[in-house]
């Protein structure tokens, strides 16, 4: 399941870096490691991997992230019903070795 991302460009995570206090509180309870330190403030690392779950916006101490739990999987649902089969709610990262091939999810 680790390989599985997001639509890319559809997520609504965002980061105030400057409220950032460097808690790394983001980091403990994303259960997709968005994020990553760096000189002693988290970063996003991988926007795509987001799922919306909204647990790091709702324990950041100081408001610094925001999301909106939901809204980019559920337009990319919308989109996959609809037909549009470039837009499912996720896709799989190529696997090495494969040639970019999907690993059997499909």
């Amino acid at each position: 399941m680790d390989r599985l991302i997001y639509l890319k460009d559809v997520v609504t995570l965002a980061m105030d870096s400057e409220k950032c206090i460097g808690c790394g509180m983001c980091l403990e309870v994303c259960p997709r490691a968005v994020f990553r330190m760096t000189n002693g403030t988290a970063e996003i690392a991988n926007r795509d991997a987001c799922i919306e779950c909204g647990a790091c916006s709702r324990n950041c101490p100081v408001e610094a992230l925001n999301v909106q739990p939901g809204v980019g999987c559920a337009a990319a649902v919308i989109h996959s019903f609809l037909g549009k089969k470039s837009d499912s709610c996720c896709t799989l990262e190529p696997v090495q070795g494969t040639g970019g091939s999907c690993s059997g999810c499909c």
